[in-house]
């Protein structure tokens, strides 16, 4: 057999997961600087929530965090988590705002860009592909693996038939919710392999408690590259740890290379902030337990960790379970989307909505609206036109918009943004301000202004709203 490579994902998807990404810059930078010298394939370490959680919860600049830790990781390759057409934002943006994130996010230290689509619609991946490949990055196109009727191991084939046409350079089987199972691992590696000769990185969380015997078959099939957390982190909705992947692949004669004394202060440290996170209150343990029942919810483990944070801030933890009975059926009504971000948290969102009314789609998040028109792309299968009318009422649904007739928005945000902050802005902050308009300019910080950072936390509660999710941004629920 052949070696068997391992990203650690502990700053980015295990703090996500585990912690609603809340951890602080100083402990991400311990973290690199210990995981660096382990012999990590990659580390995922900037993308999927960290951006808005940085601006809106850290008072940290995302841009500056990421320099940092390029200086920290002076041997191993950094990735990145990219929702296509959407960056690290909840909506389309256009394509000179799209390449100018890619262009700086790799010139700033990332080399490696995972890119997605929530729906699997390869034309809002398309573009992100074409500017990672014509900016010096690795592009690796991900599959949203989901289960459903539609979602068969020969839909997922076709995808990264596609994707490597499209000029991918490595395919991530992406288990955001923890719902692959091991003999499906098994398959879905060999029938990927049998139709393309790229790379193939298998990610799925332990939310189920299977993740051991899916990795296992994902490498006795044949799995390049497996993601994994440091072990203080791991588990529950979080990913395995990879010390247990260090020993299974081992044992099944894969070979793998890593500094053993590298590893073991890399857990010692680890466990420590892990401790530090405990005690806080931070990192909860329930979002440890493990539980079979996602096989049927669904639900990802960032999704499953805000929303149980959420429950408890408006004292309905209570009512848990009812609004993970309701999330299939709000998934099945949009056409069965895969439970990832946005298309998650808009789902979870519209699920607690119904649930707490006591009424189903009494109270609808515009971004719900703005799916069922088209906005966020192609839904997987087709929606009930009872369900479109419910929601829509008579509102007529056009075709959506081409991304390519998004007009660039940067020149006015960086006018708008240098009017409000009374200085020239660079284009990083740029485009913190264009995906997040309230929290990068509130209030930046003393120390970083000279450094041109423009990092604010939000401050100031929501008021009078519905139970909603901490990571989506500009609701307005009518």
């Amino acid at each position: 057999m052949t070696k068997v490579l391992l990203n650690d994902l502990t700053v980015r998807d295990g703090n996500q997961s585990l912690l609603a990404t809340r951890m602080e810059k100083e402990d991400i930078l311990k973290l690199v600087d210990a995981l660096d010298k382990v012999g990590f394939n990659a580390l995922e370490v900037w993308g999927g929530a960290t951006f808005d959680s940085a601006l809106r919860f850290l008072n940290e600049s995302p841009w500056e965090i990421l320099r940092e830790i390029r200086k920290a990781a002076k041997k191993t390759k950094l990735s990145m988590l990219l929702r296509g057409q959407n960056l690290v934002g909840y909506r389309h943006y256009d394509n000179d705002t799209l390449e100018r994130f890619i262009r700086l996010a790799i010139e700033n230290g990332i080399d490696i860009i995972r890119v997605f689509d929530a729906l699997n619609d390869m034309n809002n991946i398309e573009n992100s592909v074409k500017f990672i490949k014509k900016h010096g990055g690795h592009c690796q196109c991900a599959i949203s693996y989901t289960v459903s009727p539609v979602h068969t191991e020969e839909y997922f084939v076709n995808l990264v038939k596609k994707m490597a046409e499209m000029g991918a350079d490595s395919i991530c089987i992406k288990d955001m919710a923890g719902i692959l199972v091991p003999d499906a691992a098994y398959s879905l590696v060999k029938a990927l392999k049998s139709v393309t000769d790229l790379p193939i990185n298998v990610h799925s969380h332990t939310t189920a408690g299977l993740t051991h015997l899916v990795m296992l078959r994902a490498m006795e099939a044949g799995a390049d590259i497996v993601d994994t957390v440091i072990s203080p982190f791991s588990g529950g909705t979080s990913h395995i740890a990879a010390e247990t992947i260090f020993e299974t692949a081992k044992n099944i004669g894969r070979e793998v290379e890593y500094d053993a004394e590298a590893l073991d202060e890399a857990y010692e440290l680890a466990d420590k902030i892990a401790q530090k996170y405990i005690d806080s209150g931070q990192y909860k343990a329930r979002a440890l337990v493990i539980n079979p029942k996602i096989l049927k919810y669904e639900v990802p483990g960032g999704m499953l960790s805000n929303l149980m944070s959420q429950l408890q801030d408006q004292k309905m933890f209570h009512r848990f379970t009812e609004v993970l009975k309701e999330i299939p059926e709000v998934r099945k009504d949009m056409g069965y989307p895969p439970l990832v971000t946005p298309l998650s948290q808009m789902v979870g969102t519209q699920a607690v909505m119904n649930v707490i009314s006591g009424q189903r789609y009494k109270m609808i998040p515009n971004e719900i609206k703005t799916y069922l028109r088209g906005g966020y792309g192609k839904s997987p299968a087709p929606i009930d036109d009872e369900i479109v009318k419910m929601i829509l009422g008579d509102e007529k649904v056009e075709a959506p918009r081409e991304i390519s007739s998004l007009s660039p928005v940067f020149d006015e945000a960086k006018k708008e943004m240098e009017e409000k902050l009374g200085r020239p802005a660079k284009d990083e902050e740029v485009l913190s301000y264009i995906m997040n308009p309230q929290q990068a300019v509130l209030k930046p910080k003393t120390a970083e202004t000279q450094t041109g950072t423009v990092s604010t936390a939000q401050e100031t509660k929501d008021e009078n709203k519905a139970v909603e999710f901490e990571m989506i941004i500009e609701r307005q629920v009518r």
